[in-house]
Parts: structure tokens; C-alpha cells; sequence
């Protein structure tokens, strides 16, 4: 395919007057307009991908907006290249969520479009280059020219790495730019699609062997070959074509032959060259061996009863319904009897879950309900597994999808249902890169333009959807008990300062903890460790001059990783070995500071020796199947502790944890943010949720806390959400923070702090003439105010709910920021937008 030759034979006749308006995936705030070519004309439809040129040299993936026959103003417009769907591959919903997301969190469509896309349905191009047929050898050519047309000629095209290849010669683009002066090439663009179906190669019979006569003939045939004999043999036990000859359709894979080895294989090989057997290839789901079972029965208890009928009557009023159930109440089972009730009316339902790290567990549960009906979408699977989930929901396969927050781009036409578990989750929000959206926000606008319904569910809610159900703009249902009769966990509060005094901590273990563990193993019973930071230390320090491992791109000490033996920072990914003596002073005495996962993993094994120990967090689950493999070993009680970040708090469900042990909470109740209260409660809320999830056998919370007196700590104790609700709501509106108003970031960077600075102050004396002092608060450095070599100046913008056009408001935001990113004296300064940010 040579896209440069199909442009190329376009008519260019005035008449062809159909244009189209593309999403083009740029950061540029407008959509493009292109000319459709006659031989494409009638086949083009909104939602389409197309292939067009774009600037010069590049080549890309498009969307058809829009069609009409107005040509643009101000630029002659170019042809689309190349059709890429007979049939829409974004639905009209989908262009008009990707507008609304654009306006709302002020950054491009095409910035939406190419976070949508799942990667494999966007083109890659590639340039190479190609022999001119019309060149006449009238110039002259150098000896490497010479050599290098000729291996073109001989190849027909080559790319630039190919080139390199062949030629002896350091300046590669030079050399094609010397030849394309000359016309001796041609450079043109080769597009591929990224996305192939997985592919299985099989063999059957062929029909001269399909019956019973020729069969027995063959066999007797190959008795002196008993290897060939074994593979037709080995066919039949699989394939029994002797009972019934229309089974050989079907084939059997080849790799079923390989398993014995080559000779096996090898002889395959001469049964096909023989006409034996026959080759084909047979498209298969990539999902095909994810677990499967028939479909199971969910018997909802009383309370679950109580509230599936709830939630039913508040969706006769309310597009949305919080469902408040504490940790263990059983909310699963009442999304499932919803998915049903929604499927059985004949909707599409989404459910969202923050992490995929939940998807394990509940994908397994929901399999067993749902069985091939239900779709998976989340980062881990690779760009083709996506693509076939994307296209499932266009052909009806799924009518059901299970996803991280990219899912809400999927191509629903019918929706009807959209749960978002654990919605208080800050996982569902996007920093980086634009749109900066929050799953949870975009799927209640993406259920109100499809007519669908929402459930909020979760055991801590935010405090933005409690108070909006708190006013009754949501419905609110709760659930105040435990499935099955098991009882909420004891808590028990341990004052590490007094441990320290009496000398009972053991490194970072209390006494306590320690007691609890040992008892846990003696019986055979599961523990889990949180610690919310991962990493053997935090930093490296010299006992001698306080020298501190730095990061030289980042304001941020490097964090210690004793397997790696390596020093990292977690937010450039800059690495090093760690230093033997100091580089400040040369003194030996450099020793770790603080303690990550990676140390309490390693500690426990020099503890309790004989233990299984695990560590669940970012660094051990890279690999695609890792979460999935932890999780299935701690269920079938392959570990005895389990030590993790915030991954292992959320809805995980272990018979035998009784024991949870919670290190370094006042670090999360005393974070410098105004929701740090609200976070702590939540997360040391679910953390303690997994303990004692099995009726009779109630669990033990164990807290570390250098003040046990601290007011959130009685709140978790006594599971009052309530509580800490009306004393944060207090406070929130007495500051001006959310729900409230809606808070704007708007993050200036530049390579030179001075820059930087100026063009925040600018920037926030701009916004203070028209919106007032009371509402902007900045230009502040962050609490790491270099990141990446980029000096980062925050400026924060309060805007009441009630009292501003938010709107007009943010059109104001966006003018103000361009006149910065346009100011000459502000060169190469960037500014990042964030709306409703966390």
C-alpha cells in the first residue's frame, strides 16, 4: 500500500465538492478539514478512520467528525489518503463525549482522541525510500550513491534503518538527501494498521482421506513410517473423523504435534507436502483461555434484597444512586443482580473498577455469571487484546465490560448501566497527559447522554458524592452490615512511641504486631501488611555530613532498592548505584533511612524464616500476569503474608486474613493537603476491610501510630463515616474547597526557576484583575518543585458552584493561559491545565 501513489491519482476536478471535518490526534484546538476523494465518495461515514497527510512529512490516524460541503477558508485542503472502515469504529455518542471532555477539562479533542484510541487502532507510518523509475542517470553519482541505488532497485523500497544498515556510512539522512536532490528516489510514507487478529495455525485431513476405507488404506500405507503413522493416529484420538466425517472441518492446531518434539513435527511437515494433510489458519479469541465456568446463581441476603430494590426505586427519580456499604457488606452481589436486570432488558452495562489490580478477583466471580458475554479492558492487556474488546461492543459480542477508567471510551451504542466501584478512588482520575478527566465525573456525563443510570459504590465514599446525595441530588443507599454473618474487625491502637521507650520495637515492628504474626502462622491463618510506600528506604544518608542521595533531575531524594541494588526516583525514573562511601565526605557510614515494602519483605524473612512472604506492589507486578499470580497464590494460601501499598486495600477477598497490620498512619493523616483526613480515613478503612471476612472468625486491625489519641483514629475504630463527613463538610465550606467550589491548577514549567516564577506571577495577576483575590491563591512551588529538569509554579482558582458561570469562566482561564504560552519574553514556558484536580 503506497498512499503517496493513491493521492497522487486523485481527480482534481473543482466539482468534488464533499469535505469532511477530522479529529486529528494533535494538540491543536480545532478540527481539519479534508477533501474526500470521488473513488471514496458515498463510502465515508461519521466515525471513520481515514488516512491523511498532516504538515509535510507526516502521516496519521483520523476520525470523520463531521461531513458537508463547505470548503475551509483559508487553506486549500488536502485529500484523505486512504479509508480505513467500511463501518464506524467511534460512535456518534463517543465524538460527543470527546467535545465535551475538551471544553470541560480545557484541553484539544484530539488530546481526547488519542487517549481513547486504544493504540492499536491508530497507524504507524514509517518512511521509506524507492527507485525513480524516471531517473536518467544524467548526474553524476558517487561511488556510495551507486552502490546505495542499487541495493533500492534490488530491494524495490528500504527504510532509513535499513539503509544503515547495508551502507558504510555515518551521515545515512545526508546521503538520501543528496540522492532525493538528484531525483534518483523517491520518499514516501508506508502505513501499516497495528492491530492483527491472533492467529492459530491448524491441519485437517484432506478430503480424500475424510472416510473410513481410505483411512484404513493410509494406515496400512505408512507402517513403515511409524512417526507419520503416530501423527494421523494422534489426529484421530483428537478429531474421531471414523464417527463422524464433518468433525475434520474443524482441524486441530499444530501446535498439538510440536509438543513431542521435532521428529513429530517433522513429519507433519512431509504428511502436508503429501497431500495428507492440509494447512489453514482459523482466528481465535484472544480471551478464549481466560477462566470459564457455567453460569452461576447469586442469592442475594435480605439486605442485599433490601438494597438492589432501593436502588431500583431512587432510578424512578435519580440518574444516579450512591451505594454506601461498608467493607464486606456484599455490594458485588447486588451489582451483579443489577448487571442482570440490565442485560436481561437487552443494555449494554460498564462496570469500572479503579485498579487492575481488583480485576482478578471480580472478573472470576463475574465469569461465572456472565460467561462469554462479558469483555475486560485495562492497561495491562496489549494494544490487540484491546482492539478486540473495542470491536466486541461494535459486533455484539459484549454487551458487558468490566474496565479500568479507559474504558468510559469504549464504543457503547446502547447503554444502560454504568457502575463505578470504590468511586472515592483517586485511580480513576488522569494527571498525565491531557485530558486530565476523572472516570467517575465522565461516566455520569456519559450515562445522562446516553439515558443510562449510575451506581456509586463504595464503603468510604468521597465527600463530593456523599454531600451530593446528602442534598438529594443523588439517591442514597447503605448498608451498615457484613455478608454472612461476619463480624466488622477489632481494632487495636499501638503507641510505637512508648514501644520505642520500653525497647520492644524490633526495626519497624511493634512487639504487638510481632505476637499477632507469630500466632497467625502457628495457626495457619493469612496476614497482611500495608505500608504506602514502596522501596527498601526512602533515601540513603551519611551518618557523618548528612549528605543525602539526591536525584539531579528532580527535587526528590532517590529511593533505595536492595534487589535492584540501585538507587530510583519514582517520579523520572533516574537510576544509580549506591554509593560504597560517601561522595560528600568519603566516610563508609552511609546507611538507609525510613523503611518501603521492599524492606518489611525483607525483614520478616530474617524474623520468621520459615514464612511464605509476598510483596504486592508497583515494582512486582510489571509483568502482565503478576497481580493475577499473587493474588491466585494468597488465595490458595501459598503465602502467609502478604506486605503491600494501597493496591492490596482495594476489594480483595480472603477467606483466611485475620490479622491486618497498618504501619506509618500518621504520615497519611498528616499529609500537608486539605483531604488528607478524608484519604487516611478511607484508606486505613479498606485496608482493614480484608481483615475477618469469614463468618465466626471476627479479624484484628493492627495500627502503628506514634499518638493512638489522634480523632480520626476513633473515627475508623467505630466505622463512623458520618462523623468524619460532618467535620470535614464544616471545614470545606468554611475554606472554600470541594464540593463547594471547583478547583483549577493551573501548573507552570520552565527549565529556569526565574522564568518559571515570572510567568506564574503574570499569569496569576491576570486571573486576580478579573476574578478577585479571594479566589486565586498562588503562584506557590510545589512540595517537589523541580521535576525532570522543569521548575514547576502552581497557581490554584477557587470558583464557587453556585455563584459563577463556571463555563465563561474557564473560556477567561484558557484566554489568559494562551496570552502567557504567546508571550515573547516567556519563551518555552508550558502550562498544564487541571480541572477538578485532586
Amino acid at each position: 500500500m503506497n498512499p503517496t501513489f493513491i493521492q497522487d491519482s486523485l481527480p482534481f476536478e473543482e466539482e468534488a465538492t464533499v469535505f469532511a471535518d477530522l479529529i486529528l490526534p494533535v494538540p491543536v484546538p480545532r478540527l481539519f478539514t479534508y477533501r474526500i476523494p470521488r473513488v471514496l465518495s458515498g463510502l465515508v461515514k461519521i466515525g471513520a478512520r481515514v488516512i491523511v497527510q498532516f504538515g509535510k512529512n507526516r502521516v496519521i490516524t483520523a476520525i470523520i467528525a463531521k461531513l458537508h460541503t463547505s470548503p475551509p477558508s483559508g487553506y486549500q485542503a488536502k485529500y484523505i489518503m486512504e479509508l480505513l472502515d467500511e463501518e464506524p469504529l467511534v460512535m456518534p455518542s463517543q465524538i460527543e463525549l470527546f467535545r465535551w471532555m475538551s471544553e470541560y477539562y480545557l484541553c484539544t479533542i484530539g488530546e481526547v482522541m488519542n487517549v481513547a484510541l486504544p493504540s492499536g487502532l491508530k497507524i504507524t507510518s514509517q518512511s521509506k525510500v524507492q527507485y525513480n523509475p524516471d531517473f536518467a542517470y544524467d548526474q553524476l553519482l558517487t561511488e556510495q550513491e551507486n552502490i546505495l541505488l542499487e541495493e533500492i532497485k534490488k530491494h524495490q523500497a528500504l527504510s532509513y534503518d535499513e539503509i544503515g544498515r547495508l551502507v558504510e556510512q555515518a551521515n545515512v539522512p545526508a546521503l538520501i538527501k543528496s540522492l532525493v536532490g538528484k531525483r534518483a528516489v523517491i520518499l514516501f510514507e508506508q502505513v501499516k494498521e497495528r492491530y492483527k487478529p491472533k492467529v492459530v495455525r491448524k491441519v485437517r485431513l484432506t478430503a480424500a482421506y475424510e472416510h473410513d476405507e481410505a483411512l484404513l488404506n493410509l494406515l496400512k500405507n505408512l507402517e513403515k513410517q511409524p512417526k507419520q503413522q503416530e501423527v494421523v493416529m494422534r489426529y484421530l484420538s483428537y478429531i474421531p473423523v471414523q464417527n463422524n466425517p464433518a468433525l475434520n472441518q474443524k482441524g486441530l492446531e499444530k501446535s498439538v504435534f510440536a509438543q513431542e518434539g521435532e521428529r513429530l513435527d517433522s513429519s507433519l511437515k512431509t504428511l502436508i507436502k503429501n497431500q495428507v494433510f492440509e494447512q489453514f489458519e482459523f482466528t481465535v479469541s484472544r480471551f478464549a483461555d481466560l477462566p470459564n465456568s457455567p453460569a452461576a446463581e447469586v442469592n442475594l441476603s435480605v439486605s442485599q434484597q433490601k438494597a438492589s430494590r432501593q436502588i431500583q426505586d431512587h432510578f424512578q427519580d435519580k440518574e444516579v444512586v450512591l451505594l454506601h456499604g461498608i467493607t464486606g457488606s456484599g455490594k458485588t452481589e447486588v451489582y451483579i443482580h443489577l448487571i442482570k436486570q440490565a442485560l436481561e432488558s437487552g443494555t449494554q452495562v460498564l462496570f469500572l473498577l479503579p485498579e487492575i489490580a481488583l480485576t482478578t478477583q471480580i472478573v472470576v466471580r463475574l465469569r461465572k455469571v456472565f460467561g462469554d458475554e462479558m469483555g475486560i479492558y485495562h492497561s495491562k492487556f496489549s494494544d490487540n487484546e484491546r482492539v478486540e474488546v473495542w470491536k466486541g461492543i461494535i459486533e455484539g459480542k459484549f454487551r458487558f465490560v468490566v474496565g479500568v477508567r479507559s474504558a468510559i471510551f469504549l464504543p457503547f451504542t446502547d447503554l444502560g448501566l454504568i457502575i463505578v466501584d470504590e468511586e472515592h478512588e483517586t485511580s480513576y482520575k488522569q494527571y498525565d497527559p491531557a485530558p486530565r478527566y476523572h472516570a467517575r465525573d465522565v461516566a455520569v456525563v456519559m450515562a445522562y447522554m446516553h439515558h443510562a443510570k449510575v451506581v456509586l459504590g463504595s464503603a468510604t465514599p468521597s465527600l463530593e458524592s456523599y454531600f451530593h446525595a446528602q442534598s438529594v441530588r443523588y439517591g442514597l443507599v447503605e448498608m451498615f452490615e457484613r455478608y454472612g454473618a461476619a463480624a466488622l474487625p477489632e481494632f487495636i491502637l499501638i503507641d510505637t512511641k512508648l514501644e520505642k521507650k520500653q525497647r520492644k520495637m524490633k526495626n519497624e515492628f511493634s512487639s504487638v504486631l510481632l505476637d499477632y504474626m507469630e500466632h497467625n502462622l502457628k495457626h495457619s491463618e493469612q496476614t497482611i501488611l500495608f505500608q504506602n510506600r514502596r522501596g527498601y528506604s526512602p533515601y540513603i544518608q551519611c551518618d557523618e555530613c548528612s549528605w543525602i542521595a539526591h536525584c539531579p533531575n528532580c527535587d526528590v531524594s532517590l529511593t533505595y532498592h536492595l534487589k535492584a541494588a540501585e538507587m530510583r526516583c519514582h517520579y523520572c525514573g533516574h537510576k544509580e548505584p549506591v554509593p560504597r562511601t560517601c561522595p560528600n565526605c568519603g566516610s563508609p557510614k552511609v546507611k538507609t533511612m525510613g523503611f518501603g515494602t521492599e524492606k518489611i519483605e525483607d525483614e520478616l524473612h530474617l524474623i520468621f524464616p520459615e514464612a511464605r512472604v509476598q510483596r504486592m506492589d508497583m515494582d512486582t507486578t510489571r509483568a502482565k500476569n503478576a497481580y493475577q499470580q499473587i493474588i491466585q497464590d494468597f488465595e490458595n494460601e501459598q503465602i502467609d503474608i502478604l506486605v503491600g501499598t494501597q493496591m492490596i486495600s482495594k476489594g480483595l477477598d480472603f477467606d483466611k486474613v485475620s490479622v491486618v497490620g497498618i504501619f506509618d498512619a500518621d504520615r497519611m493523616i498528616h499529609f500537608p493537603e486539605f483531604r488528607a483526613s478524608e484519604r487516611a480515613f478511607q484508606m486505613i478503612t479498606q485496608v482493614s476491610g480484608r481483615a475477618g471476612r469469614r463468618a465466626g472468625k471476627p479479624g484484628k486491625v493492627l495500627i502503628q501510630t506514634h499518638n493512638p489519641h489522634q480523632e480520626l483514629l476513633r473515627w475508623v475504630i467505630e466505622n463512623d463515616y458520618r462523623r468524619m463527613y460532618d467535620t470535614e463538610i464544616v471545614e470545606r465550606e468554611q475554606y472554600g474547597y470541594p464540593p463547594f467550589t471547583r478547583l483549577i491548577k493551573l501548573i507552570v514549567k520552565h527549565a529556569e526557576r526565574d522564568v518559571s516564577q515570572r510567568a506564574a506571577q503574570a499569569l496569576a495577576q491576570k486571573l486576580l484583575d478579573e476574578l478577585g483575590q479571594s479566589r486565586i491563591l498562588g503562584p506557590e512551588p510545589p512540595l517537589v518543585e523541580r521535576v525532570r529538569n522543569q521548575f514547576l509554579f502552581e497557581v490554584l482558582i477557587k470558583l464557587e458552584r453556585e455563584k459563577i458561570n463556571f463555563k465563561a469562566a474557564k473560556t477567561f482561564i484558557q484566554e489568559k493561559v494562551t496570552d502567557i504560552l504567546t508571550d515573547k519574553t516567556l519563551k518555552n514556558v508550558q502550562i498544564v491545565v487541571d480541572v477538578d484536580c485532586m
